[in-house]
């Protein structure tokens, strides 16, 4: 049996409102159409995490307690929208501190990907950073900038890039539905398979 392949989403600017170093749950608020597009993509059957770089922590901003509050007010947002989330992979480190885990280096990934059970060179890494689309090129994932949070500004950059450049989360859904439906219909069919 194959893999479940999975979608590795950027937090602020692509699934929530970017407001810097969030600190306070109740400031938390998704994207417009952010809880339909994963709704989406889990009726893909496709898996779903966050990889997220939070060094709010590292700056003293929140700690770690404040950071499971607001992912906690994550799933509750998600949940009404009748979705969620399989794991959430976080980095409180400064830039400057040279850590694995920090996008756009791999650790999370690895991390994310020996929990769950999947390749990800079959994954789909979505962000508005260089940094995400960095990270999505490093472990062999197709890339998708979109142009919420500061994916207008990476999409002007040529050192970005993407494979696919989309408006939101939404169109992203709609994206990968397509390449997944499309990646289905030209496989072959393995012997005993109807």
């Amino acid at each position: 049996m194959k893999a479940k392949r999975y979608v590795l989403l950027d937090r602020d600017g692509t699934v929530n409102v970017d407001r810097g170093y969030l600190n306070d749950p109740d400031e938390l608020e998704l994207i417009r159409g952010v809880g339909p597009a994963l709704a989406r993509l889990r009726e893909q059957g496709l898996g779903l995490v966050i990889v997220s770089n939070q060094s709010g922590i590292g700056r003293g901003f929140l700690d770690e307690v404040d950071l499971g509050r607001i992912h906690a007010r994550l799933t509750e947002l998600l949940a009404m929208d009748g979705t969620a989330l399989d794991g959430i992979y976080c980095c409180p480190h400064l830039p400057t501190d040279r850590c694995a885990c920090r996008k756009p280096e791999t650790a999370l990934v690895a991390l994310a990907a020996a929990e769950h059970g999947f390749d990800p060179a079959e994954s789909f890494v979505v962000g508005d950073k260089a940094c995400d689309i960095e990270l999505g090129r490093r472990v062999g994932a197709t890339t998708i900038l979109v142009r919420t949070g500061y994916g207008e500004e990476a999409a002007a950059d040529p050192s970005v890039e993407a494979d696919h450049i989309v408006a939101d989360l939404s169109e992203a859904a709609d994206l990968i539905r397509q390449l997944v439906g499309y990646r289905l219909a030209s496989a072959p069919a393995s012997r005993g398979e109807a």
